[in-house]
């Protein structure tokens, strides 16, 4: 069945955009309730240790304050005690607040003031005095990476290192030329403009609503019955928009948990705001020391890959990432061996954070091949050329559905420039700036995950598609709002789309860029089924025009069934709706993924980014002054809000590589620049020029609508660019990100 492509393909504006900018879009802590109480959480001031005593008579003698809840007091509502995990736990014993006096990591909440008001909470909260037995905590993965281990039960999604493939020490040790270095990337935090918040409207007979900042509310819903112990009828979650997420809104954060433990203690609804300081609390980018071995013939085609990592985890879960992995696929090598282990810090556990891992792993491997690159005297592109895998997946002995990186190599480095690069460092040279070049590649999972949609065709003509599924910011309402148009041949302002509503068909939490595959899919299978309705419909009309006619030679447009060739015969949508004794025509179907396809192939998006950085001798003040990201993803439904994801990864790779940077103070086991004016983030003054390519890539088995997915392909590959064309100006090589001035000053 074909469909006429007016405006998948195209540049289209979002149609959430009005709401956004004039204030018509609602977030967590802007839904109204009546009566509505607010919640202020008390933060522990140590590491590691037991609280002796917490004292709350202060804080409750203050007028308008309802209830203080701490560990002693918290109501046996919570089954803190059950084994309900979130969708996208690790291994171990999700985090419980207020569940007993131990101190696990700095900034613990350890009460919650409840009060009629936000600055009545917050006051009171101020009140509340606590007293600890004190330990030294331990939060230097240096001083405790002697003590790692490979994590017994593995993660699900995250898939262990590959087993290892011929003699990759043997190798190494043979091979002519040799690069052998030490690699890091610093702790960052994911820092969304919206902090973490939960409103929980109480809606009388232990229901509850629930509008959480969350990437999925179908993950907070499952956790709030879980913990909670309510049916599903009970608890109805939405999360219509998200001021950014990243990775942190996967999980349920503990202002969910202590929101909801209020609220059905209190039978009042309640209202809970992490403040800044807070979101520096949970989940980050965990540290990871890496260490990348390549050995290679003089031309630079490699003969053996080590990879090891030793990546820091809580002491109550094992998170882990696909770290090492990268480098088993992404060249072609026979000789390889890897290794991930964990070791235990006093610190909460890490969280996704932008496409997890392949930031870590793909920035040593790639700038590992800038260092053999220089020791070869090969030019950067032309080695990963030389070391081409074209169509398998090593690490799987599968075939890939798509894969056209040398067209993004290609069409990268000549839109860039880059034959004019002089290969020298130190050569190029802007006034009183050194000028540097460096590319490196990006690759990332292109998933597909099973989702739910229904298409509704109402008696006005007009379409709603709904899942439950999330808009975090990617341009999800309005990719879905074009293939709802495509595919009925309606304008894109006929159609809506619902998101974030548990109430909606299921839809997994939208993180690892597989939403545009799986809900993309599940709408446009939707509104398959609502044409053949609506044509069946059209055809049993009296005198219709399309009684003699089958789908396919039909054609939906401006609101009416057309046939083909001879558009002179059409039946109107609405007519044909009028016809239905619903006064509507609806359709709800799932998408899943092929389990014939997977067990022979795999997918990827892949990038080549190219960055021009210009370097002050004197300061040593670094300036990106120019990218180029060419991107591989399949099929892009809008070229719009497409170019936005990178654009957006982009600049978070440029964070990575010079800017952000959670600095942890080992003596007391806490982050220390816990803000925004100490904790730095990219802003306009620091992006130049981003160009973005899209490489034409035709896949029909990445998933049924042919997209691979966008959000994290962005950033893989940036901060590598960027170290290796800082080193390509100042011949200077940091290998531990990001790139600071006293970095450079002090080399």
């Amino acid at each position: 069945m074909s469909m006429t492509q007016k405006y998948v393909g195209t540049a289209q504006r979002r149609v959430d955009g009005h709401a956004k900018v004039t204030g018509g879009a609602r977030y967590a802590a802007e839904f109204a309730a009546a009566d509505l109480l607010h919640g202020a959480v008390v933060s522990g001031a140590i590491a590691r240790g037991t609280i002796t005593k917490i004292d709350t008579a202060a804080a409750e003698a203050v007028p308008g304050v309802v209830k203080v809840y701490t560990h002693e007091n918290r109501p046996r509502t919570a089954w803190l005690d059950s084994s309900y995990r979130d969708d996208v736990a690790p291994p171990g014993h999700p985090f419980r607040a207020l569940h007993s006096a131990k101190i696990m990591f700095s900034g613990q909440p350890v009460a919650l003031v409840v009060a009629d008001d936000f600055e009545t909470a917050t006051y009171a909260a101020s009140l509340v005095e606590v007293s600890y037995d004190a330990e030294v905590p331990k939060t230097d993965l240096d001083a405790q990476k002697g003590q790692s281990y490979d994590p017994p039960k593995k993660r699900s999604g995250v898939e262990p290192p590959p087993k290892p493939r011929g003699h990759a020490e043997k190798a190494y040790a043979a091979a002519p030329v040799k690069v052998q270095q030490e690699y890091r990337v610093a702790v960052e935090h994911h820092n969304p403009m919206e902090p973490h918040a939960t409103t929980v409207v109480w809606d009388g007979d232990g229901a509850i609503t629930v509008h959480d900042k969350i990437q999925g509310v179908t993950n907070t819903q499952g956790y709030v019955t879980g913990v909670f112990g309510l049916s599903k009828d009970k608890v109805r979650c939405i999360s219509p928009f998200m001021g950014g997420g990243f990775g942190s809104g996967l999980r349920p954060q503990y202002q969910l948990f202590l929101a909801v433990l209020a609220s059905l203690d209190l039978e009042r609804s309640v209202r809970v705001v992490l403040t800044r300081d807070q979101m520096f609390t949970f989940g980050h980018r965990p540290l990871t020391i890496q260490t990348l071995s390549l050995g290679a013939e003089p031309d630079g085609r490699l003969t053996s890959i080590i990879h090891d990592a030793v990546q820091e985890t809580s002491h109550f879960e094992d998170y882990q990432e696909n770290t090492v992995n990268w480098s088993g696929l992404l060249y072609k090598c026979d000789n390889t061996k890897f290794s991930y282990e964990l070791a235990k810090l006093d610190t909460y556990t890490p969280a996704d954070m932008r496409a997890p891992g392949a930031v870590l792993g793909l920035y040593a491997l790639e700038a590992a091949m800038d260092e053999l690159a220089s020791a070869t005297g090969v030019d950067p592109v032309e080695l990963r050329l030389r070391n081409y895998i074209a169509d398998t997946d090593q690490n799987t002995d599968k075939k890939l559905t798509s894969k056209a990186l040398r067209e993004c190599y290609t069409q990268g480095a000549e839109r860039f420039g880059w034959s004019k690069r002089d290969a020298r460092p130190r050569s190029m040279t802007d006034g009183r700036e050194l000028v540097g070049w460096g590319m490196a590649t990006g690759v990332w999972e292109a998933m597909m995950q099973k989702t739910s949609a229904r298409a509704t065709l109402t008696g006005d003509g007009r379409l709603e598609v709904a899942t439950a599924s999330a808009d975090i910011g990617t341009g999800t309402y309005t990719i879905l709002t074009q293939l709802g148009a495509d595919a009925l041949g309606l304008r894109m302002e006929d159609v809506t789309a619902r998101l974030g509503d548990s109430s909606l068909p299921y839809s997994p939490i939208e993180g690892g860029s597989w939403t545009a595959a799986s809900a993309g899919t599940a709408v446009q299978m939707a509104c398959e089924t609502v044409r053949e309705k609506v044509f069946k419909l059209a055809r049993q009309l009296d005198g219709s025009p399309l009684a003699n006619q089958d789908l396919d030679h039909v054609t939906f447009r401006d609101g009416r069934i057309v046939v083909t060739n001879d558009p002179s015969r059409s039946v109107s949508l609405i007519d044909a709706i009028k016809s239905s004794n619903e006064g509507k025509v609806e359709a709800e179907e799932t998408a899943a993924p092929s389990t014939i396809q997977a067990r022979r192939f795999v997918s990827y998006t892949h990038s080549a980014v190219f960055v021009e950085v210009k370097v002050d001798e004197e300061l040593g003040v670094v300036r990106v002054t120019r990218v180029v990201s060419a991107v591989a993803a399949g099929k892009i439904l809008n070229l719009k809000t497409a170019r936005s994801q990178i654009l957006g990864g982009v600049v978070m790779g440029i964070g990575s590589a010079l800017h952000e940077e959670s600095m942890l103070d080992h003596n007391i086991g806490r982050f220390m620049n816990h803000n925004l004016g100490e904790y730095h983030v990219p802003v306009n003054a620091d992006i130049g020029p981003i160009e973005v390519i899209f490489v034409d890539e035709p896949d029909d088995k990445a998933s049924p609508i042919g997209v691979k997915g966008l959000g994290e392909i962005g950033i893989v590959g940036t901060g590598a660019a960027i170290a290796n064309a800082v080193y390509h100006a100042t011949g200077v090589r940091v290998r531990d990100l990001p790139i600071t001035i006293d970095k450079l000053q002090g080399a």
